[in-house]
């Protein structure tokens, strides 16, 4: 017999609400393709909660050599299809940065767009850690930025190494993880490696990393978990996104 009186579930709340991860500014790099998505994105966004949105384009040598002059257009394009629809939600861009020779060289040229608070958000080859990155580290902090490392649950290399986390975030490396490892988008590994971080108080902010629709839907499949429940617990009193860049 069905039991009409059980309470429908409902998705567990999330623990912030200014996503500093994600790939919404449209066609300019493996996520959104056009204002049209980045808006439907947008609007799936904020029925988890987030009302404020700084999108990270990859910024990577060959691939994607984003600048201000290619991402600021791009950005108005979304905002004013957001305008269109009668949606007010504050949308911004700094950038994800791959650690390579592009990145090296924005740094010297000054055009480099961080995070309200210099903050900054690196990516890691997924290959093998760059072979600078503790000094990077310190002189980005001597410029006066503050560098967040994104995703560090996904680098396998260091999934025997606890202590080479521990040792990066002992030196000022700020770590970003994502919602989608969370939900076991990329794999349990992730997950396991993700939940270790917050375990062990090496997490700073989380970041859906949303690139497309796909990704949206397993967010909401993961907000309707016991999982979901217990890490946004765990992360509620932790991470710093909505205080970190006012």
């Amino acid at each position: 017999m069905f039991d009409f009186f059980t309470k429908k579930k409902s998705p567990a709340e999330i623990c912030f609400h200014t996503d500093i991860h994600c790939h919404i500014v449209p066609g300019v790099d493996d996520g959104s393709p056009d204002a049209s998505t980045s808006a439907d994105l947008v609007e799936r966004m904020q029925k988890w909660g987030i009302n404020r949105i700084i999108a990270s384009p990859h910024v990577t040598q060959t691939t994607f050599e984003n600048t201000p002059d290619i991402l600021d257009p791009a950005l108005e394009e979304l905002q004013e299809e957001l305008k269109r629809r009668g949606n007010n939600i504050e949308v911004s861009h700094s950038a994800e940065y791959r650690i390579d020779e592009f990145f090296q060289q924005q740094l010297e040229k000054g055009v480099i767009m961080p995070y309200p608070n210099k903050y900054l958000l690196i990516e890691n080859s997924f290959i093998l850690e760059p072979w600078n990155l503790d000094q990077l580290v310190f002189d980005l902090q001597v410029e006066g930025y503050r560098p967040i490392l994104a995703h560090p649950e996904r680098y396998s290399y260091y999934y025997t190494k606890l202590s080479r986390y521990k040792a990066l975030h002992d030196a000022g490396l700020k770590f970003q993880i994502n919602l989608l490892s969370l939900a076991e988008n990329y794999g349990k590994a992730e997950r396991k490696v993700a939940e270790t971080l917050i375990e062990e108080g090496l997490v700073d902010f989380i970041g859906t990393d949303l690139h497309r629709r796909h990704h949206a839907d397993a967010i909401d499949s993961y907000l309707m978990t016991k999982n979901a429940r217990k890490h946004m617990d765990m992360l509620r009193d932790v991470v710093k996104n909505d205080t970190a860049f006012t």
